[in-house]
């Protein structure tokens, strides 16, 4: 058994197997589909917010490689690989786009040569390491990316696993605050809403059942990660509509873009 495998726990449920499982991702065993189908039992369209999750990571990563011409992009909690990764879509607008992967999961790590299949123009790298290790993230990420030029940092559904508020907001504000004037903030989050309780059912499952535990917060907390900067249109929103291709259903995490000023 190599080390990787050695830390990788097929007795207990995990977020990103299971998020695998609901994308139609083969990367998850009995326990995570066991997991997967209860939760999905206590709130039926909780499986739509992983490919809404997804979608959205899709339509914000072409606006910034088409429109906004970021070449650079580090995301932070990767997930497992599956369709429309990061450097494929930029890499399609932009082939010489860089990309840095991070993510602290086993799993993850035994499958990153997925992700680090770009184009001969451009780069991908992968980090071992936990959204908490922001000097160790950023030392490594300078390896590949110019820190001097923008970078899009993505947290999508990574910073729900901060418990402390306060820890959350500042280790976003540290990133951002290394990045370079013209650098963009891409964030994900579960809300939590009056509307939708049986939201509230499958997240508390979750944390009794799986791991790692996960902390929902209001639109307004959300909305937070952005101060200072420059939110762009429609702001934090459902991510289903956040610039939908076709008119989608409101789902229960959150999303937005911010660029930080010139």
């Amino acid at each position: 058994m190599t080390d990787i495998e050695s830390r990788i726990d097929t007795t207990r449920p995990h977020t990103a197997r299971i998020w695998n499982y609901w994308t139609g991702g083969k990367d998850n065993y009995p326990v995570d589909r066991e997991a997967g189908d209860r939760i999905r039992e206590l709130h039926p369209g909780i499986g739509e917010y992983a490919r809404a999750d997804r979608l959205f990571l899709g339509r914000a990563v072409r606006h910034l490689a088409a429109e906004e011409g970021i070449r650079q992009f580090l995301d932070i909690g990767t997930g497992l690989p599956s369709a429309d990764n990061t450097h494929e879509v930029a890499q399609r607008v932009a082939p010489d786009a860089r990309i840095v992967y991070v993510d602290n999961d086993p799993l993850v790590l035994a499958h990153a040569r997925a992700l680090l299949v770009g184009t001969p123009e451009g780069r991908t790298d992968y980090i071992d390491a936990d959204l908490r290790d922001v000097d160790a993230i950023l030392d490594a990420a300078a390896k590949t990316l110019d820190l001097d030029r923008p970078v899009a940092l993505m947290l999508l559904g990574v910073v729900i696993f901060i418990e402390d508020d306060a820890e959350s907001y500042a280790i976003v504000r540290r990133l951002m605050d290394a990045l370079a004037p013209g650098s963009h903030l891409v964030l994900s989050h579960t809300v939590v809403h009056p509307s939708m309780p049986d939201v509230d059912a499958a997240v508390a499952f979750w944390n009794e059942h799986g791991t790692p535990k996960l902390t929902q917060r209001t639109p307004e907390a959300i909305t937070r990660y952005f101060d200072g900067l420059e939110l762009l249109d429609p702001g934090v929103v459902p991510c289903s509509h956040w610039r939908p291709d076709t008119p989608a259903d409101a789902v229960a995490m959150y999303a937005g873009v911010g660029r930080k000023a010139e």
